[in-house]
């Protein structure tokens, strides 16, 4: 038994038999025998096609739909393709998606993700479904990514992702595509995996899924795993530490199926952020003497804990070992019934609570300690007036009374840098439920398939952020350095930073709201011909949030450290706000047989203001004010405050051609997106680490030609192939900004989108030998050069990366993987350093800056048992 032949589970073979026998009347008998084909697990290299297999995303109504009849643009990810491809992330599960440029380089959560030229950090412009249900109803809820909240196991079986399509008008907050990740379901038998893991990097992983019918005609699966290891960049402590358990219970009866499933996460991550660079003599990016590039970190032992004091006494306790620390509940209750007479009836309840906490060490700006003391002490001057004797300034290691910073060379580079401890603390508590009814009904000959639906969502979030600036040098695990006055003679006379911190307080927030949600959509599956298929559908939806954030003002608590806490001012901005906007998509699938078609789509689509606009936004405008002053200003803000966002819209037009045999498989994708009301809220970090908010406002055009392909010469060699070409420029980009000089006026129209590359490629050649028990594969990818900002002043070399992995089969049950990550050690970088600004990059010209590059090479080994 070869694992990549392995059948359906029977619960699923099942459903999709029935599905298809109710839409088999109004399928062309090409599509009826290849539906049924792709429900039997036979091998592609017979007579069914990729074509034949059936899709379950994006799409919705009675039946079954397979890729043949598909009007947009889907990649599918199957359960041994997944296994070998071994993604440590969700944003690593979708490299080989074409459209998607990922940044999976910051570690297991947090990544960012950028479909057809929308410029959206994060998962803000797709949604991260789990069978069908969105994992959070938005997933760029400020610092709560979608992907934080969702772990890949052993329990996901396959993946399903569309692009663009009509995933806008099914899915909340899904402008530019969803990511479907399909659970296994329980079959007529006990089955079950298990697999340990382990990697060059202290790994220690257990994933296990195990499912049984039990009494009652019901079936239950139990599944999840467990992790803990040191990072690929290592911080001195453990990086990664927890994991997931999930119980399902399901049921078919007659007319429907129910099905429970509950899953608790309890997982810590380590947020991996920019690193010290420079560029060589040879115009090479390297990591800066004393630095290495591959595994180190700024994170370390001696930034790892600290006790912050806030204003009023209290402490905020700041652990970097909790990196991203999820704790989350997650119920789902999926409910199909068939009410006769055409009509099926199906409703799915999400129910979470998820308590994130999120530090990190950020590294927000790199510079040369003689600069630093320069600027300092003209900075600081009146200050350093006030000690007798003082002669000037000097940086000495905080944990090492007496050991001077070498500003000439120390750790062979002199640089040092001005970071922050960063804490942010958010419970959210949601509610989602999507009720569809539908129902397949004969027109004059022509079968169409009709389906209503009206979407729910109530979401709850508590926001709380406290941050402190620090002085680093520039090494692996950095260590902290005071800033010191000095006498002539180089004797320390006093000190104006505390244990390495320069300034506690330089973020603060203090927020809460409720936003709720309500979506109507409606769509048609239109089959006019054997061959023609029309689909439309429409969606509106409204959205009503309220809450407050607290303003903030500066308090001095005494000390150099604490003279300018942010805090909170007892002063609140409250919201009330209420939006609701109407897309719209057409599309049209024309098959000119079992091995080919062609399809089109025009996609109207928006984003509503979200909770997260208000509650993560934080207000700086009224900073350094008091009394009277400041009270106009509140005043001032509270009259604006509804306004502080605004509806995202977009056109997304493609037209695609796919072809399949058992030799070859193509699939041609051009697209073109117009993405309008891009908000751009950019902090720029001064050499102080104070922050200095900018808003701008866009809009974008994208042109692009996706292709997704596979050859198959021979039972021993395939080759798989996805590639992004695209030009995506900025639009109506200027802005006036103040300078010394006056007022500037910055046009950055027709520049390329920030850190989109236009050409993405990735080639997978793989070899079956052995009669098939041994797989070997090897992974390129190319990256083009990247912009690290909006103005184009700062470029990200062009890179690539190599990633094998290989599978022995040593028994039917026994099965052996290994993988090498980053094969060649590549440097290349995702990204520069967005605390220097991403609309004008404070790092352009510079020799030494911050950016992070791509995890260096790993190894990890795996054996799964199968029974």
């Amino acid at each position: 038994m070869q694992m990549k032949r392995r059948r359906l589970s029977g619960s699923i073979r099942r459903a999709l038999v029935v599905g298809a026998c109710a839409a088999m009347a109004s399928a062309p008998a090409w599509a009826q025998q290849d539906a049924a084909s792709a429900t039997d697990g036979t091998d592609r290299r017979t007579d069914a096609t990729e074509l034949d297999g059936i899709v379950v995303t994006g799409r919705v109504g009675t039946g079954v739909r397979t890729k043949a009849e598909t009007s947009y643009s889907v990649t599918n990810i199957e359960e041994e393709a997944l296994r070998l491809q071994a993604p440590t992330s969700v944003t690593e599960s979708l490299k080989s998606v074409p459209g998607f440029w990922v940044e999976a380089s910051g570690g297991e959560a947090s990544g960012n993700v950028r479909v057809r030229g929308i410029p959206v950090d994060g998962f803000g412009s797709v949604n991260i479904l789990e069978d069908g249900v969105p994992v959070v109803h938005d997933p760029s809820l400020g610092y709560l990514n979608g992907d934080q909240a969702f772990r890949l196991d052993e329990t996901i079986e396959r993946i399903e992702v569309v692009r663009g399509g009509p995933s806008s008008v099914i899915y909340p907050n899904a402008p530019a595509g969803a990511i479907n990740y399909i659970p296994r379901q329980v079959g007529d038998e006990d089955e079950g995996i298990a697999k340990v893991t382990v990697g060059d990097y202290g790994l220690q992983r257990l994933d296990f899924w195990y499912g049984t019918p039990v009494a009652g005609d019901w079936k239950l699966g139990l599944g999840g795993f467990y992790r803990q290891d040191d990072g690929i960049r290592d911080p001195g402590y453990t990086a990664n530490d927890g994991g997931q358990f999930r119980v399902n219970l399901a049921r078919e009866f007659e007319r429907g199926r129910i099905s429970i499933d509950a899953k608790h996460l309890d997982d810590k991550v380590m947020l991996y952020l920019g690193i010290p660079m420079s560029t060589d003599a040879d115009g090479d990016i390297r990591a800066v003497p004393g630095f290495d590039g591959h595994y180190g970190t700024v994170a370390g032992p001696e930034t790892r804990r600290l006790a912050m004091p806030m204003d009023g006494g209290g402490v905020w306790d700041y652990d970097n070992a909790k990196g991203t620390h999820v704790r989350r509940d997650q119920l789902t209750v999926k409910f199909d019934y068939d009410l006769g007479a055409g009509w099926q009836v199906s409703d799915a309840l999400g129910l979470t609570h998820t308590k994130t906490t999120r530090n990190g060490v950020f590294a927000l700006n790199l510079q040369s300690a003689s600069s630093f003391l320069e600027n300092q002490a003209d900075a600081l001057a009146s200050r350093i007036a006030q000690v007798p004797g003082a002669a000037g300034l000097q940086l000495s290691y905080a944990n090492a009374p007496g050991g001077v910073f070498d500003v000439a060379d120390q750790n062979g580079n002199g640089l040092m840098m001005v970071g922050g401890l960063r804490g942010v603390e958010m419970p959210v508590k949601e509610l989602v439920n999507d009720l569809r009814l539908s129902r397949d009904f004969d027109v004059g000959g022509q079968d169409h398939n009709l389906t209503l639906g009206y979407y729910y969502a109530n979401t709850n979030e508590d926001f709380d952020r406290y941050s402190s600036n620090v002085l680093l040098d520039a090494q692996d695990n950095a260590r902290l350095l005071d800033l010191d006055v000095v006498d002539a003679d180089g004797n320390v006379l006093a000190t104006l930073t505390e244990g390495g911190v320069s300034r506690h307080g330089y973020e603060w927030g203090n927020a809460s709201g409720e936003s709720t949600t309500h979506a109507l959509y409606l769509a048609d599956e239109w089959q006019v011909t054997d061959a023609l298929r029309i689909d439309a559908g429409v969606r509106w939806e409204e959205i009503s949030a309220e809450g407050w954030t607290e303003v903030r003002t500066t308090a001095d608590g005494g000390t150099p450290a604490t003279a300018s806490m942010l805090t909170g001012s007892g002063r609140f901005l409250h919201y009330d706000i209420s939006s609701d906007k109407v897309g719209w998509t057409l599309g049209a699938n024309y098959q000119f047989g079992r091995n080919s078609g062609l399809f089109g789509r025009w996609t109207s689509a928006f984003r509503l203001p979200s909770l997260g606009s208000y509650v993560t936004r934080g207000d700086n405008a009224c900073d350094g004010r008091t009394g009277a002053e400041f009270d106009q200003c509140v005043a001032e803000r509270q009259a604006t405050n509804n306004d502080a966002a605004i509806t995202q819209t977009m056109d997304l037009a493609e037209i695609g051609y796919k072809y399949s045999d058992s030799l070859f498989s193509l699939f041609a994708t051009g697209f073109y997106t117009k993405y309008d009301n891009v908000g751009f809220s950019n902090y720029v970090f001064d050499n102080n680490g104070v922050s200095i908010r900018q808003q701008g406002y866009a809009s974008t055009r994208t042109y692009g030609l996706e292709l997704e392909g596979g050859w198959y010469p021979a039972d021993w060699f395939d080759l798989q192939l996805t590639a992004t070409l695209q030009n995506p420029e900025y639009r109506d980009l200027k802005y006036t900004e103040d300078s010394d000089d006056g007022p500037v006026l910055r046009d950055f129209v027709g520049n390329r989108l920030i850190r989109v590359p236009e050409t993405s490629l990735r080639l997978v050649p793989g070899v079956n030998l052995l009669d098939g028990r041994l797989r070997l594969q090897v992974a390129w990818e190319y990256q083009g050069d990247r912009y690290v900002d909006t103005a184009n002043s700062v470029k990200l070399p062009a890179y690539d990366v190599f990633n094998a992995s290989a599978r022995f089969e040593m028994t039917p049950q026994f099965a052996l993987y290994g993988y090498v990550d980053n094969l060649g050690n590549s440097l290349g970088l995702t990204e520069g350093n967005p605390r220097a600004g991403e609309l004008q990059s404070g790092d352009a010209g510079a020799n030494s800056f911050i950016a992070r590059p791509v995890l260096g090479r790993a190894f990890r080994l795996a054996v799964m048992y199968r029974f």
